[in-house]
Formats: structure tokens, C-alpha cells, sequence
């Protein structure tokens, strides 16, 4: 088995913890930590605002938690980061107990690495969404509930509900639903769904009703209660049945106007980055245990479960049938395919099974590996020049570890494992370093922000004039910037935050103004190549100016 795993976890943490010191990204995460902010600096818990306008999109739990951090941590990264990384952490040892309850502690182990160490895991971290707290809180409550199934103990009813109301707060009825598709699935196969059926699953669905009347009893105050209210270019809408229907059914049924047309496959083809440097085993895995499942006619062995297969594939039909996706939406899933993953490694590495796969698996793992730290190193070279030549030549070094340990290190069952880890490590190292602070340079809304509070410019003072992708303005400048479509005739004092371009308009105003601050602008989370090209960039950007009015 893989030696020094507290050195692994601990390598991964860090990875985490230098993704906490990178400024939010446009659109979410920005707008979910300016609505935190604002949540804080409002003391409105349960009615929710997007710079003072009602907001109804996600539930308000990421933002409750969110705020409370800022509190005690200040509105800043940290505070803002933090408890999404207490979370996953949680995440990560619940999907190590969950595989404890069927496997040996090996599988265990293993599964709680796949997990930590995915492409998917360490971007949620630090591009913060509701999905890192979904998807441990998922776990979570089926480790929790999986646990009273076997014992009968009424505390993990209890403590695995409690998780569920939680994951229902963080995104909607998914966090209801994933957590049925896998039990559910393990119970009909086995013919054992009299164990859910008792008095006790009553008093689990009171704790789950208890547990939703804060968020139900805002909702119903803020907009089922006046349904005047014009919200989404309609009155009479009604917040407890977006929540509890139309922002997750509606998507299936065509009665959310949310609709991309990402095909069945989407989700599947973003797990081909975001599941690495997994995806391959896991892909090996799932259809190994589909087989098996057929070939011994759906008989599950006391040793076995399909908690896992059912709860994947169940929640990837739910959510692949959903007119409108994004490659976060499969992360709710990734503790189950952790768990099929961590099985088939160590069949394949530890109890020699699947004998003609691994020579093939090496070469291609190791094709892949090079050419991932190929590409960092041409990242850290190329597009940003303010990343130190140091940089690169410490990633070289980390290349040339990674040609040591493929052509000299002793053979060993674990070697794959440690080329994985090795390099997913490694370069998300780099990454959440040095290549995401570069790329966050154009991200104006953020680097305005920073100006604003450092030199102490009031929000209420200040206007957005027809620009309105600053998500993170409102998060770093620590209030709501007011947003105009219009230049009227402002007094002195005042301050206007408009694209370069449309400084004739203000100057037509024929009010004296200065510029304080100038930045690039540029949707950072939809890379080209156009924009990493240091030659073609300058057609990619928008100039964004600060400008103060004598």
C-alpha cells in the first residue's frame, strides 16, 4: 500500500490552503462571496440580497457560513474560503468512513486520496460554489445513514438527516435526492427496503422539515408573501416552489427557462479533466462492476455494496437530463466514484487482478503525466511575464523528479499511484502559486476593488457605468458599488468606474474628472488561446478605468 499517507493528505492540504489566498473568480464565486459580504454587513440571514436586490437562485447556507467566517475573519479570502475548506475536509473523511463500513482500510484510504487529489477537488476549493459543500455534506449523510442501516443506532439517523437538510440548503432537493439514488439503489437490489420502512424514518424526515424552516420560513417572507414583487420579470413568485421544484425538476420538465443544450454526454466529458488523474480507472471500474453486478444476477455480498454504482449513475442520468448543465454539477458524485475508483486501483495494483491492463494503464499514465508537466511548465512561461524565471526552472526540477522516479525508482505495485499523486500535486502546486495570481491580474473587478479600499474610496460614492461583469468589485471594495446605465449630472466628489472607451461620454457631461486607477479586464474563467498568446491578448482585453470627478 502507498506509504506515508499523512505526507500525502498534508501536500494536498497545502495545495488547498494556497488556493484560499487567491482572490474570488467572475461570475459565482465572486458573486457568492459579495452576497455573503452583504449578508454580513446587513445582518440579513433570511432574506437574501444581491446588491440590494432580492436574490433567488441558490439556498442561503454557503452564504450563512460564509458570513458567520467573515465575522470572526474579516471580509477577505480567508474568511470567505474557509469554511468551504472545513467542508471538504469533512468530505474527504466521511468518504474514507463510508468505505471503512464495506472495505478494508486500504480501500478506505485510497478512496479518500482519489478524492483529495482530483482535478475537480482542488478547483472547488478555491473557485468557490455550493458544490464543495453539496458534495461532502452528500457523503456525509450517506456514511451517516449507511451506518443506522447496519447498526440501528437512531444517532446516525439523526446526525445523517441533519447532513441531508444541509446539502438541501447548500443547492435544492439534489442534496435529497443523491443520497436516495445510492442507498435506495443498495436496498432494492438486496431486497432490503423494510429497513428504511419504521417508525424511525418518520422522525428522520421531521429532523430534515425542522432543519429547512429557517431557510422555508425566509423564503415565504421575502417573496410568497408579496407577490407583488417583480422578480426574474415576474410578479407572484413564489421562493419555496423555485426551491423546492422549479430551480432543480423545472430544468427536466422545460419549466425553468435554464437551457445551454449540453448533451447527455457533457458532464462525462468534463470528467475527463476533472476527475484526473482518475478517470481512466474510474471509467475501468465502473464497467468492471456493472459486468459483475450482471453476471452474479444483482446479488450484493455482505462484503459488497452498489451504493456507490447506483448513487453515480443514478445522479448522472438525474442531472444529464437537465436541459441546462455545468461541469460542476457532476462533483456531487465524485465521493461515489472515488469509492469505485480506490476498488479497482487496488485490485489492480495490490491483489494483481486485471493482469492484461496494467502495462497498458503505465504507458498511457505516463504519456498523459508528461505532457501535464509540459504543459505547466509552457504556463508558467509564456503567457504572464511577471512570473519569475525561477518559477519554471523549480518546475523543471519537479519534471525531472517526476523522470526520476518513472525511469529509476525501484518497480514497485505503488509506483503508478505515486506518479499520480506526484504530479497532480505538483502542478496544481504551480498553479494555485503562481499561474492563477497571474491570470487574476485582469480581473478588474477584483483589482479595483482593492484599490477602493485601500485608498479608503467609499462605495457609496461610486457608480459602474454600463459594465456589469464586476462580481467581485462589490467583495474587495467591502460595499455595494452602485451600478448606472446613465451619466447624469453628478455633484464633486464622486467617482465613476466605466470601460476606457466611454470616456467621451463622461467628458460630454463637462465635468472635470481625473483617472485614479487603470486595469485590463477579461473573463479569466473562459481561457483561449487567443487570450494566453502575449501577442494577441491586447485584442482580448478591455481597458476599465476609475476616474474621480473635481
Amino acid at each position: 500500500m502507498l506509504k506515508n499517507n499523512t505526507l500525502i493528505f498534508f501536500s494536498i492540504a497545502i495545495v488547498c490552503i494556497l488556493g484560499i489566498w487567491i482572490d474570488v473568480m467572475n461570475i459565482d464565486a465572486a458573486q457568492y462571496a459579495s452576497i455573503s459580504r452583504e449578508m454580513l454587513q446587513t445582518n440579513s440571514f433570511l432574506k437574501v440580497f444581491d446588491s440590494g436586490k432580492d436574490y433567488l437562485d441558490k439556498p442561503p447556507f454557503l452564504f450563512w457560513i460564509s458570513a458567520i467566517s467573515m465575522k470572526i475573519f474579516g471580509i477577505n479570502n480567508f474568511g470567505f474560503k474557509f469554511p468551504t475548506f472545513l467542508f471538504a475536509t469533512l468530505g474527504v473523511y466521511s468518504t474514507y468512513q463510508f468505505s471503512k463500513l464495506f472495505y478494508n482500510k486500504n480501500i478506505a484510504l485510497l478512496s479518500a486520496i482519489v478524492l483529495a487529489s482530483c482535478q475537480g477537488f482542488f478547483l472547488m476549493n478555491h473557485d468557490i460554489r455550493t458544490d464543495s459543500i453539496l458534495t461532502s455534506m452528500v457523503i456525509f449523510s450517506v456514511w451517516q445513514l449507511t451506518a443506522w442501516i447496519q447498526t440501528d443506532k437512531i444517532k446516525h439517523l439523526i446526525i445523517g438527516c441533519i447532513g441531508i437538510s444541509i446539502a438541501m440548503m447548500t443547492k435544492g432537493p439534489i442534496g435529497l435526492l443523491v443520497p436516495i439514488f445510492g442507498i435506495g439503489t443498495h436496498l432494492l437490489i438486496n431486497k432490503d427496503i423494510k429497513k428504511v420502512i419504521k417508525w424511525e424514518t418518520i422522525l428522520g424526515i421531521f429532523v430534515i422539515a425542522i432543519c429547512l424552516l429557517p431557510m422555508s420560513y425566509g423564503l415565504f417572507q421575502q417573496f410568497d408573501a408579496h407577490p407583488e414583487k417583480i422578480v426574474n420579470g415576474q410578479t407572484h413568485t413564489s421562493g419555496l416552489r423555485f426551491f423546492y421544484w422549479s430551480q432543480s425538476f423545472g430544468r427536466i420538465t422545460g419549466e425553468s427557462p435554464w437551457n445551454n443544450g449540453a448533451p447527455f454526454s457533457f458532464l462525462l466529458e468534463n470528467m475527463l479533466w476533472s476527475f484526473l488523474p482518475w478517470i481512466v480507472f474510474f471509467l475501468l471500474g465502473f464497467v468492471q462492476q456493472s459486468i459483475i453486478l450482471f453476471k452474479n444476477k444483482f446479488i450484493v455480498t455482505s462484503q459488497n455494496e452498489v451504493i456507490t454504482l447506483g448513487g453515480f449513475l443514478l445522479t448522472y442520468l438525474s442531472l444529464a437530463l437537465s436541459k441546462y448543465q455545468l461541469p460542476h454539477y457532476i462533483f456531487v458524485a465524485f465521493p461515489f466514484a472515488a469509492v469505485i475508483t480506490a476498488k479497482f486501483i487496488y485490485e489492480l495494483l495490490f491483489e494483481k487482478k486485471h493482469a492484461i491492463l496494467y502495462k497498458p494503464l503505465c504507458y498511457f499514465h505516463k504519456f498523459v503525466f508528461i505532457l501535464l508537466w509540459v504543459s505547466l511548465i509552457v504556463l508558467l512561461v509564456w503567457p504572464f511575464q511577471n512570473i519569475s524565471i525561477i518559477v519554471p526552472c523549480i518546475a523543471m526540477v519537479g519534471f525531472a523528479g517526476f523522470i526520476f522516479l518513472l525511469f529509476f525508482q525501484k518497480k514497485s505495485p505503488s509506483l503508478l499511484l505515486t506518479l499520480s499523486l506526484y504530479t497532480i500535486i505538483g502542478i496544481n502546486v504551480f498553479l494555485n502559486g503562481f499561474f492563477y495570481p497571474s491570470l487574476l491580474q485582469y480581473q478588474a473587478g477584483s483589482n479595483i476593488g482593492h484599490f477602493m479600499y485601500t485608498h479608503r474610496i467609499p462605495t457609496q460614492n461610486t457608480y459602474v457605468y454600463k459594465y456589469e461583469t464586476f462580481r467581485s468589485l462589490d467583495f474587495y471594495a467591502k460595499g455595494t458599488v452602485i451600478k448606472i446605465d446613465s451619466l447624469p449630472h453628478f455633484s464633486d466628489k464622486k467617482y465613476v468606474i466605466l470601460a476606457k472607451n466611454s470616456l467621451p461620454e463622461l467628458a460630454a457631461t463637462h465635468i472635470p474628472y481625473q483617472v485614479l486607477y487603470e486595469c485590463f479586464d477579461y473573463p479569466i474563467t473562459l481561457l483561449s488561446i487567443r487570450f494566453l498568446n502575449p501577442q494577441l491578448r491586447p485584442k482580448e482585453l478591455e481597458t476599465i478605468v476609475l476616474t474621480q470627478l473635481n
